[in-house]
Formats: structure tokens, sequence, C-alpha cells
């Protein structure tokens, strides 16, 4: 019996960048049409990897900076997200260059609540799976006061519930501007403790 079952919820990918610079500050995506994932996630990217140093969100598990999977090879946020963040602050967009993602998606719905360990996969097979929803930090509100000096402090509380997935790569293959994917989820009941 599969683990996963296939859903009938589709999303389209209208962007991708790629962060190239540690530059916390600058925290920019290079803009792309493709990427061709590994299981290092992207060539030559920031978060690329298999491996990572733990950072403040997983100290409740590991001391900082002990290497561990890196489940965070590709940043994921919604269009539809990103619309509502962007009214929030009282701007008419929010770049995802800016905010160091890799993917934006239009079409699932409370897309940062999709289930931890669901996948999205590609017509090429690509498949991403999520880890978890991305909480948002103060350094894409320092990016953004580049390109607009002063909104960038409306970003974090603006972002809550909204900042998108972090996930890894699952199945190799080509992702593409406009390619539609498939969110799988698992089969099985909420956690009732």
């Amino acid at each position: 019996m599969p683990a996963l079952k296939p859903t009938d919820h589709f999303a389209e990918i209208t962007w991708l960048g790629c962060v190239m610079t540690d530059d916390r500050e600058e925290l920019w995506a290079e803009p792309r049409d493709t990427f061709d994932l590994t299981f290092a996630g992207i060539a030559g990217a920031f978060h690329s990897g298999e491996t990572r140093a733990s950072c403040s969100r997983v100290t409740s598990q590991y001391a900082k900076g002990t290497p561990i999977r890196n489940e965070r090879q590709l940043s994921i946020v919604s269009a539809e997200e990103l619309e509502a963040i962007a009214a929030a602050m009282g701007v008419d967009s929010v770049d995802p260059a800016r905010l160091g993602a890799s993917m934006v998606v239009r079409g699932i719905a409370d897309f940062t609540h999709v289930p931890p360990s669901s996948r999205l996969q590609a017509p090429s097979g690509a498949t991403l799976t999520i880890d978890m929803e991305n909480r948002p930090c103060h350094w894409p509100g320092k990016s953004l006061d580049k390109a607009e000096p002063g909104t960038g402090k409306s970003f974090k509380r603006a972002a809550e519930d909204k900042r998108g997935v972090t996930a890894w790569v699952a199945a190799e293959g080509r992702l593409a501007v406009g390619d539609t994917l498939r969110l799988h989820v698992p089969d099985q009941r909420a956690w009732a403790p």
C-alpha cells in the first residue's frame, strides 16, 4: 500500500532563483529559467549539499554547527502568500529574489502549511520533499530594505504563516518555469497524542 497519495492539487512554477552568496545582508537569488536538480540540490547554490551545519532552528536537537542532513536545499514560496505579505506590508509586491527563495509556485491554497514529508513532483520526475514551514526571519527584511528603504521592518510580522517551506531533493531531474507540480501527501491520519 502506498505511503504517499497523489492529490488533485497542482502548482505551477512561476519563478525560479538561486542564491549564490553567503552574504546575508544581500540575500539575493539570481532568477533562472530551469534547474537541473541533483541529490545535493541546486548546483553551486549557497544551500546546496547533502549535509549542512545545524543552525539556530534546530538547537533543540543538535548543538549549533553539528553536521546534519540538508533538508533546506530549497526555499519554496507561494505566489498567493507573497501577495498577502505584500498587502500586509503596504507595498505593491515582494520580490522573491530578496527573500532568498528558490521557487515560487501558484495554485496550492495555504501552501505554507502543506504537511511535512509531502512531495511536489514535476513532469521530469524531479521530486521535492517538503521538510517544514520556513519561519520568517529578519534577513529578508534587510534585503527588502535595499530595494525599498523602510519596508523591510514589517516583513517578519507580515510573513507569519505565509513564509513558505523548505525542501530537499528526493528524485533528481529538471524543473522549469511553467512546469506543473503535483502534490503527494502522506497517507496517515493527523497526529492525536
